[in-house]
């Protein structure tokens, strides 16, 4: 089932590092987004109400797309269809209909495990990660799946998050969000696949925790800070280089979006929050725009092999 709300006015972007309100529904797990310059598209997750959103981020009347799974991120396959990572493993959603069938499993048997973070590399692998539904211990593992195979890269992962890749494809990111600290792995560009054991490259020692990530056409790791109310802009050498603060306390992972991809969206949640701390960050949940004055590039699609 599709709902469609109100429509709304283009967005007005404010000063740099400013940030403007894109939609102003209120996910309880904000996540996943990603952008489709084809069609001029921002898609994102509210993971554990099992909706998919989609707007442009020209402004305009969100949409919201209802699942039957929990999922938590999407590649874009071609102008027809996304392949979705859920807590059933990955399903081809035509983007007309909303029909979604099954491509791979992800560890099928365990209940106890969805799916979490994920970014397709520039050879078009999708990297994607599980976790446990409760956050347990060293649930979580990282995936690839190229041209219809899956592979398991990491495995003994808390909180799997900050999965991008520099511009040229030889260097792969990624975060335990439980650790806090962020790695970075050397790998084949053309495959997407690691060709060595991964590396600390930061660890985060203030408030809050390395969530979503996203790399800018220059190479620099954009990283959402859960619990910092934060954005940190880090160099492939690990320093922070940059910091936007985001008017929610839980901002969990940006993209960049617009034509020229030179906006930043970032997704929210208000995840384990009562009443009152709601109460006391009105932005909660909420889905936001940056003029970052820094240009991502387009997401690479996804490689299905045969299907």
């Amino acid at each position: 089932m599709t709902t469609t709300s109100a429509p709304t006015q283009a967005p007005i972007l404010a000063p740099a590092g400013a940030a403007t309100l894109l939609c102003a529904a209120r996910c309880h797990l904000g996540e996943g987004p990603s952008y489709d310059a084809a069609s001029d598209t921002a898609w994102w997750f509210d993971i554990l109400e099992k909706h998919l959103y989609a707007q442009s981020p020209s402004g305009g009347a969100h949409r919201v797309h209802e699942l039957p799974v929990m999922a938590s991120a999407l590649a874009v396959v071609d102008e027809r269809r996304q392949l979705i990572s859920t807590e059933h493993g990955l399903m081809l959603r035509d983007i007309a209909s909303g029909r979604l069938d099954k491509v791979a499993d992800i560890e099928a048997d365990d209940p106890a495990t969805r799916s979490n973070d994920a970014r397709v590399h520039p050879s078009g692998t999708f990297w994607v990660s599980t976790m446990g539904k409760r956050a347990e211990q060293g649930a979580g593992a990282i995936y690839a799946f190229r041209a219809g195979a899956l592979l398991r890269l990491f495995s003994g992962i808390s909180i799997p998050n900050a999965i991008c890749f520099s511009p040229d494809g030889t260097v792969g990111y990624f975060a335990d969000t439980r650790e806090n600290t962020l790695f970075r792995v050397e790998l084949d560009p053309l495959t997407g696949l690691p060709e060595g054991e991964p590396q600390t490259l930061h660890r985060h020692p203030e408030a809050g925790g390395l969530d979503g990530a996203v790399t800018d056409a220059e190479g620099l790791i954009w990283c959402a800070i859960w619990g910092g109310g934060r954005v940190n802009a880090y160099s492939p050498a690990g320093e922070l280089v940059r910091s936007l603060d985001v008017p929610a306390r839980q901002p969990s992972c940006p993209v960049f979006v617009g034509r020229d991809f030179d906006r930043l969206l970032v997704t929210s949640a208000f995840e384990g929050m009562d009443e009152a701390a709601r109460a006391g960050d009105p932005g909660h949940g909420r889905t936001f725009l940056f003029d970052v004055g820094a240009r991502g590039r387009a997401e690479p699609r996804v490689r299905l092999g045969g299907l």
